[in-house]
């Protein structure tokens, strides 16, 4: 019981000092920094994926594959935005329509 309060402590503390980072980063700059994250997102899995290599109790494996499937979709949603962000900046192969001239009406 003494662990489980002693991290839950860590994770406020890690959370209170986030919040402080993050809210200093201009707003521009989010997205790229989630989308950086896709790693610490693989950490947990495997961190989770090692509590299932030795013989857990309940709670134990409920929260690890709780961790599992919240990290899977945090990182393929992640990486799925980095997609669509990359996608914005290559150049299109099709050439573009020219403008109608409605001046010669």
């Amino acid at each position: 019981m003494l662990d489980l309060l002693i991290m839950l402590v860590i994770f406020i503390i890690a959370f209170a000092i986030g919040y402080l980072l993050i809210s200093l980063i201009p707003s521009l700059l989010h997205t790229p920094l989630m989308s950086m994250t896709n790693a610490i997102s693989a950490v947990t899995i495997i961190g989770a994926l090692m509590i299932f290599a030795h013989k857990t109790d309940f709670l134990e494996g409920a929260l690890g594959g709780l961790a599992v499937v919240c990290a899977m979709f945090n990182l393929v949603g992640g990486f799925v935005i980095t997609h669509r962000m990359v996608n914005l900046f290559k150049k299109s192969t099709t050439p573009s329509e020219p403008a109608a001239d409605i001046s010669k009406e």
